[in-house]
């Protein structure tokens, strides 16, 4: 095979080819790399086609052109590629579904020889991951090249072409078909994923709606900054997203935003998918020509066809020559810098971003050939300021990122760690509590018993009172500890009996202090639909505090009445004023470090009220204490 190339940017440049060199061709593709306007790219298929009707021309819009060594852009570059021992055919398709493109020119175009399929789709609207599975599903053994067509940057319309026609919407194709010809692919990334892992939210397709409950938009702005984030997406091919798949990294670029600050990307993204940022690691593409690629064939390579990421040319437009020498150096080099390109690798397609693609080509036979002519690299010793603060930054954005992971997976071990230590502590404390039940319980019975035989007794009088306090304290902790795992069903309950009984349990404790409780309500009953357990948590703790503050030989009152909204509960007591009315409700808070107590209570009697939608009044002056709870008169359901 043979092919030759051409730059032009008008019709006299195309007008002065000679066509004539090509007539006899049999068998000829044509490629024509447009960075003009779309109607230059149609003049060039139209002229072509009239003049070389025998041949199969494709084409496609760019963001830059390579001829040889050469990188142009808003330029066009047209190759002529004659085989001998390879017949052609090509194909188009225009539609919206591109699964269904992709499986058309595959039926279409594979035979049973057919050793490579070159395909350029739309760069706007098609889904090129969605378009490259559609041609696997028919040919999957088939290598493929190619990419998706660009718009200088514009990202407004794109387009590709098939003879004399122009397609805004749809791919275009052309199948290698032959026995003796030899195919090689393969592709440099370069591209390095920087700072921590992010998490796609919702995702359609290749349609992005949310990254760690952001806005795509706002999830660029907050790492990037608006300048990026309000030029997207032109900027955003730069960046791309990358994440891992079949355990190699694959970048997804952005060719789209929309109103309500989703993004589209070149390839599909899935809800749950973890990916990073990506940056052009400089150093990389710099440094690391394909010059082994280049050099280690079995067969002399005739064509190289390079299809390269618009962000390899932008990102770095002063050195991209760098990746092209080598096979220029040694054979005819040619293709386009595209917005997403295409890779056939095992029995799969992949749609990469941020790649530089290489397909290539000989049709000689003479395989005892041992290796090219080798036209080595210098290594690229470019000491710029430019280069070396690229090449520096780099180097601190990713020795930072691994530090950053190094940090998190130790964080990750602290947290582990801690999480294993609170787990057990409150295995501990199940545990603890649970045996305290067993002996307080026999503590208690056999008290009744004691007073039952022997009548009361001063001593026993004291371990009684002693043992109901543990009594509460070990009905909190026991509440504390089952709240998550226990549900606590409401039920109608008539307050006044629940107090009498709260306020026998309490007796004992209060006459040791000389203090009376009083019940101030009449024999009517007031009814709550409520859960016990949580009113006895409410009703235990407010007599246990009042018992535990109020001065000696005083009273505490417990007022119960009904208002329009509900029914109230008030504990009124005699004691110093509270200092700290907003703190009282806090955890391990205490008015006096003297009293005896964990300062637990009325953080729990706070919790429950919070979820039972019970309002809290607090006063306190020198004269009295009130603490008063409002109980919504809510009805069984």
């Amino acid at each position: 095979m043979r092919t030759d190339t051409y730059t032009v940017t008008d019709t006299c440049a195309l007008e002065r080819i000679d066509l004539s060199l090509f007539e006899r061709e049999t068998q000829l593709l044509v490629q024509i790399f447009c960075g003009q306007e779309k109607h230059f790219l149609k003049q060039i298929s139209t002229y072509l086609s009239e003049h070389l009707p025998f041949a199969h021309i494709i084409g496609t819009t760019t963001d830059g052109e390579i001829a040889q060594e050469h990188i142009t852009t808003e330029h066009t570059v047209i190759s002529f590629s004659s085989f001998v021992q390879t017949a052609l055919h090509s194909a188009h398709i225009r539609g919206e579904d591109a699964f269904e493109n992709g499986v058309y020119l595959a039926r279409s175009l594979v035979e049973e020889n057919t050793r490579l399929l070159i395909l350029f789709s739309d760069g706007t609207t098609t889904n090129g991951e969605a378009f490259l599975k559609g041609v696997e599903s028919v040919a999957k053994e088939v290598v493929i090249a190619g990419g998706m067509a660009g718009d200088n940057g514009q990202f407004i319309q794109t387009y590709v072409s098939h003879g004399e026609e122009l397609l805004e919407q749809g791919a275009v194709g052309v199948a290698l078909n032959s026995d003796a010809l030899h195919v090689y692919n393969d592709f440099s990334f370069n591209w390095s994923p920087i700072g921590v892992e992010h998490t796609i939210d919702h995702a359609e397709h290749n349609r992005v709606y949310s990254i760690d409950h952001m806005s795509p938009v706002d999830f660029y702005t907050k790492y990037l900054g608006e300048q990026v984030s309000e030029a997207l997406p032109a900027t955003g091919i730069e960046f791309p997203l990358i994440t891992k798949k079949e355990g190699i990294d694959v970048a997804r670029a952005v060719i789209a935003r929309h109103e309500d600050d989703s993004l589209s990307f070149a390839g599909n993204l899935h809800s749950g998918d973890k990916v990073r940022l990506g940056f052009g690691n400089a150093k990389m593409i710099m440094k690391e020509s394909f010059t082994s690629l280049a050099e280690s064939y079995q067969y002399p390579i005739e064509s190289f066809f390079v299809y390269s990421c618009m962000a390899r040319r932008r990102y770095m437009p002063d050195f991209i020559q760098v990746e092209i020498k080598p096979f220029a150096r040694t054979a005819v080099t040619v293709g386009f810098f595209t917005y997403g390109e295409f890779y056939h690798h095992g029995d799969h397609n992949e749609l990469l971003n941020q790649t530089f693609t290489v397909v290539a080509l000989s049709e000689s036979s003479d395989a005892q050939y041992s290796g090219q002519k080798k036209h080595r690299e210098k290594p690229f010793g470019d000491t710029s300021g430019y280069s070396t603060t690229i090449e520096a930054l780099t180097h601190l954005i990713n020795r930072s990122t691994e530090d950053y992971e190094q940090q998190a997976r130790e964080l990750e071990k602290e947290k582990l760690y801690s999480q294993h230590l609170l787990e057990a502590q409150k295995t501990f404390i199940r545990h603890a509590i649970h045996e305290t039940n067993t002996p307080l319980s026999v503590i208690m019975a056999n008290i009744e018993l004691f007073e039952l035989y022997y009548g009361k007794h001063p001593n026993m009088v004291n371990i009684e009172i002693a043992a109901k306090s543990i009594h509460n304290i070990y009905e909190d902790l026991s509440y504390l500890i089952k709240k998550e795992q226990v549900k606590y069903p409401k039920k109608k309950i008539d307050l006044i009996d629940f107090l009498r009984s709260r306020l026998d349990f309490f007796d004992s404790i209060a006459k040791r202090s000389h203090i009376i409780l009083n019940l101030l309500a009449g024999e009517e009953c007031s009814m709550v639909f409520f859960n016990e357990t949580k009113l006895q948590r409410i009703i235990d703790n407010n007599l246990s505090n009042a018992i535990k503050y109020t001065e000696d030989a005083e009273h505490v009152s417990i007022d119960v009445y009904e208002e329009e909204a509900g029914v109230v509960l008030c504990f009124i007591s005699r004691s110093l004023p509270i200092r700290d009315i907003d703190s009282v409700f806090e955890a391990y808070y205490r008015e006096s470090e003297l009293e005896d107590g964990l300062g637990l209570g009325l953080n729990l009697v706070k919790r429950i009220c919070d979820e039972e939608g019970v309002r809290i009044m607090v006063d306190s002056d020198k004269d009295e204490t009130r603490f008063c709870y409002y109980f919504s008169k809510e009805e069984e359901r």
